[in-house]
């Protein structure tokens, strides 16, 4: 696993040259006007909310000594826990809607490895967005269910150290789930691209790692994460998806 997180990681270090060569910045437009408006709308949302989830957090302090400060100590907890689920929101519905746009582009950079006559997939517009929307509810609901107990051992001392650290995998896993899916949607059905990343949770937690880092950066990241996450991705998925064929086409010879 170490290895393919690492594999993952330095795919991002060509991905600016791959995307010129290629000319594939016109496929980034959409999305990248997607992430940038489904950030905004998340981070005005994360604003307003979160000293209301403060204030439901400070109830749970009975006494009137000390109040004041774990009302200060609540609101802090309100806003990361607001922005823990924004980002994974984000995420989710920026990936899903952008599916009918980053398809195109892992389609490309396969041509480009492999050759046109690589064989995969056909797939429609409307399929892929379909597929998208499906496969990021799937995962939300996955993030989220491991995302809320994480949060809670947040709260315990000491070990509530960990809970950053999974919190910070998990969502790294997801992300970069969604991102290899572009490339696995033309090579597998819905059922298989999940058995695909779970195969290879390497390439996903290292892809994401990437993603969940630049979106740090402000407005720069959010606008370049998906394009250079993506490129990167398909690269490395489909190196994965080209040796997995050749060890099951040496497999068949050997058997005959």
């Amino acid at each position: 696993m170490i290895k393919n997180i690492l594999n993952a990681i330095k795919a991002y270090a060509g991905t600016f040259k791959l995307i010129g060569q290629l000319g594939l910045w016109k496929y980034f437009g959409v999305p990248m006007a997607i992430s940038f408006l489904t950030a905004v709308a998340i981070g005005f949302l994360a604003w307003g909310l979160s000293d209301n989830l403060g204030a439901f957090i400070s109830k749970i302090w009975f006494w009137e000594w000390g109040a004041e400060t774990f009302r200060t100590i609540s609101d802090f907890i309100g806003a990361l826990i607001i922005i823990a689920l924004g980002l994974i929101l984000y995420r989710h519905i920026v990936m899903a809607l952008s599916a009918p746009f980053m398809s195109p582009v892992s389609e490309k950079i396969e041509k480009h490895l492999f050759g046109e006559n690589h064989s995969h997939r056909n797939t429609s517009n409307l399929g892929q967005l379909w597929r998208g929307i499906r496969i990021n509810v799937r995962n939300l609901l996955m993030e989220l269910l491991f995302t809320i107990p994480i949060i809670l051992i947040g709260f315990i001392p000491v070990i509530g150290i960990i809970s950053s650290v999974l919190l910070f995998l998990v969502q790294s896993y997801y992300a970069g789930f969604g991102n290899m899916d572009y490339t696995l949607e033309r090579h597998y059905k819905y059922s298989e691209s999940i058995q695909f990343v779970s195969r290879n949770k390497g390439l996903a937690i290292g892809n994401g790692m990437v993603f969940m880092l630049m979106l740090l950066i402000p407005v720069v990241g959010i606008i370049l994460v998906l394009p250079l996450s993506v490129t990167a991705a398909s690269t490395e998925t489909l190196k994965v998806l080209e040796s997995t064929k050749q060890i099951g086409f040496n497999g068949e010879l050997d058997r005959n």
